[in-house]
């Protein structure tokens, strides 16, 4: 078992900066599944919708400095 992780640990470090927080995210996810209440459940079935469409390049990604920024200037509003 710890050689399993130890391979997932290492293959997932070699992933980008969003998709380990998208990963990281599913997995913190997962420990929660029976506290989802119905909005969380319809917002965990849109991102996952989404990130199949950034996979299937039908949709384009958003460097995070653009991202950051937007929600900065919509705190500053």
């Amino acid at each position: 078992m710890a050689a399993l992780l130890e391979k997932i640990e290492h293959d997932a470090l070699r992933l980008s900066v969003q998709e380990r927080a998208f990963l990281a995210d599913r997995l913190l996810s997962s420990l929660y599944v029976e506290d989802l209440n119905d909005i969380d459940a319809a917002w965990l079935d849109e991102v996952e919708r989404r990130y199949q469409e950034y996979k299937d390049g039908k949709r384009p990604g958003i460097a995070a400095q653009e991202v950051f920024a937007e929600a900065d200037r919509m705190l500053q509003k």
